[in-house]
């Protein structure tokens, strides 16, 4: 038989190409994706502290002087006054109580960010007599309020005044506070409270337009994380003018311009 017939007519199988290997990813692109996922879990925790948390302020006005002074920038801590619900047993919640500071929604315009002591809360009488302060008739010692106006001014001195109107009175409050005053106390209502400046004479606050209701109430002021100097420039000063230049040599003179002193101090 020839050899050769033996292979005429059969079929011969050839064995599979092996797949090919999957290709691993680069190193550059592992890398990326690392640092991507990191990216997104600290904006994640960023957003859950700043919404839930804590917030940045700035102070704005001379209200508070001294205890926080325009230039000061705040961390909000806005998780001790919130309401306990079911995390009331591991949550640091306490209720608002009188001489706290807080940072609340303007309640003639809530767009903007107040920050006052409370002085009434819930059902306390309140009334100012010759500057100082009474409350349920007693006597409130307070250390850290300071005085500026040069001239007296009876109805910010000498609060409630139902005879006649500060021009900065908001007309809606002086409506209200005719029925809740009674033999010369201004009683808070509930889920209100009284609010006012540490600087009497350069506040306007709740003797001018009222109470703070408690769902306007954000939190309080933690600690000053930053202070830097807000002094207007004179003839004396390399500062310029104009706020752009300003702005300009504050960025340049930080370590110069800041208030060390008061940077990370604790808000009382």
């Amino acid at each position: 038989m020839n050899p050769l017939n033996t292979e005429i007519g059969t079929e011969v199988e050839t064995p599979p190409e092996p797949a090919p290997p999957a290709v691993a990813p680069s190193r550059a692109h592992a890398a990326w994706m690392t640092s991507f996922q990191s990216l997104a879990i600290t904006v994640v925790i960023a957003v859950f502290v700043i919404t839930f948390l804590v917030q940045a302020f700035q102070i704005p006005s001379e209200s508070m002087e001294n205890t926080l002074l325009i230039g000061d920038y705040l961390l909000v801590d806005k998780v001790h006054y919130g309401h306990p619900g079911f995390w009331g047993e591991i949550l640091p919640y306490s209720p608002i109580q009188r001489g706290d500071i807080i940072v609340f929604r303007y309640p003639v315009r809530p767009s903007q960010h107040f920050v006052k002591r409370v002085i009434g809360v819930p059902g306390d009488r309140v009334r100012l007599q010759n500057k100082v302060v009474y409350v349920n008739g007693q006597r409130v010692r307070e250390d850290y309020v300071i005085y500026k106006a040069m001239m007296s001014d009876h109805y910010r001195d000498d609060f409630p005044d139902l005879e006649a109107a500060a021009p900065d009175v908001t007309s809606r409050w002086w409506e209200k506070m005719q029925g809740l005053v009674h033999n010369g106390e201004l009683t808070v209502p509930a889920g209100s409270y009284f609010v006012m400046g540490d600087n009497r004479d350069k506040s306007l606050d709740s003797r001018y337009w009222g109470f703070v209701p408690r769902e306007n109430i954000i939190g309080r002021p933690l600690v000053i994380y930053w202070s830097m100097r807000t002094e207007e420039p004179d003839a004396s000063s390399n500062v310029p003018d104009d706020r752009l230049g300003r702005f300009v040599y504050m960025m340049t003179h930080v370590v110069q311009e800041t208030r060390w002193d008061r940077t990370l101090r604790i808000v009382k």
